[in-house]
């Protein structure tokens, strides 16, 4: 008898996705290992001054204080890139929605809107403030876009999901602007990290938000079985003992914990968490438990080689990491509505 049940990797494979032909795990994992290191490496000696590769390691070389200038910028960016990347594959698996990531579903904005407030309603300052309230933003975005998104016949599909974050995302940057506009001092300081940064920080920034990080990667990865025995249907999971709500909770706190903590750490950096689940799982395939760990892998790598080329593409000036992120992110966008508008 034909099994009624579909398999795991028929549930989990994106609108469109064939099954092809895929590099074997240990290709991939040497893949992401060279690319990783490549991408550390490359941030370090390319920027307004080269620095030769010898003075990444030789202490002594007249150029290593640049490099090590340099390295709280690269260790910033390849722990955000890694929260976005995992935040993206985490918000793709739990909605089935090919299109979503934490700045296109209203997350960034969220987040970054609460922090505005508190900066310029409460005068709080500090990475310590700005953390707490772009959780809270962060989440309460999330759940406005998917009760919104959930009115009507249809429920939330993928592309009224996107339609309610864009439109969410529009909102809150307007009324961000306002608040902005109305506060010269905070506006100053704010108008360069609001485009999306990991220049200009301090290490630590990235010591106050690197526990939180660490929770959420834990959480995520510890969720790649819920996420695909979610996939298969709530009916199915129940009957399988998983408790749906409770899973989905822990997957969504994770997206909160990432994506919260990403934006208060370097800004609104949209589309990372997009792009890079697409292209793992056509590395990889659907299975979570591949393609949690090859996200993070993949947002750090993006998100630093971004920050790198952004360094060099204008010179003297630096084009910052959100733009060039958006560079990657917007045709690929374009290309998957059309993908998924045809699937659907």
């Amino acid at each position: 008898m034909t099994a009624l049940v579909p398999t795991r990797e028929d549930v989990l494979r994106p609108p469109g996705g064939g099954r092809g032909r895929r590099p074997a795990l240990p290709v991939s994992v040497a893949i992401s290992v060279v690319a990783l290191a490549g991408a550390g490496v490359l941030s370090l000696v390319v920027g307004a001054r080269a620095v030769p590769l010898e003075a990444v390691w030789d202490t002594g070389h007249p150029l290593h204080a640049i490099v090590e200038a340099r390295l709280d910028r690269t260790l910033l960016g390849l722990a955000v890139g890694a929260a976005l990347g995992l935040a993206g594959a985490l918000m793709q698996g739990l909605t089935r929605n090919p299109l979503a990531d934490p700045g296109i579903l209203g997350v960034n904005a969220g987040a970054t809107f609460a922090m505005v407030v508190g900066m310029t309603t409460f005068g709080l300052t500090g990475m310590v403030a700005y953390l707490p309230l772009a959780f809270v933003g962060a989440a309460v975005a999330a759940a406005a876009v998917h009760g919104i998104a959930s009115l009507g016949r249809d429920g939330a599909t993928p592309m009224k999901l996107a339609i309610t974050g864009a439109a969410l995302s529009a909102g809150l940057a307007s009324w961000t602007t306002g608040l902005l506009l109305a506060d010269r001092k905070t506006m100053e300081s704010f108008r360069f990290w609001q485009v999306g940064t990991v220049g200009g920080r301090g290490p630590d920034v990235l010591l106050t938000g690197l526990p939180l990080l660490l929770v959420g990667a834990l959480l995520a990865l510890a969720g790649a079985r819920l996420l695909d025995t979610l996939a298969l249907g709530d009916d199915l999971a129940r009957g399988l003992g998983r408790h749906t709500t409770r899973d989905r909770l822990v997957v969504a706190l994770a997206i909160v914990l990432l994506a919260g903590t990403a934006t208060a750490l370097a800004g609104p950096i949209a589309f990372v968490g997009l792009v890079v689940p697409h292209v793992v799982r056509t590395l990889v395939g659907p299975d979570h438990r591949r393609v949690l760990p090859f996200s993070l892998v993949g947002g750090a790598v993006l998100v630093v080689v971004a920050d790198t080329v952004g360094r060099i593409v204008l010179p003297p000036s630096e084009v910052q990491v959100g733009i060039m992120a958006a560079v990657v992110g917007v045709p690929f966008f374009i290309a998957l509505i059309r993908r998924t508008g045809r699937a659907l």
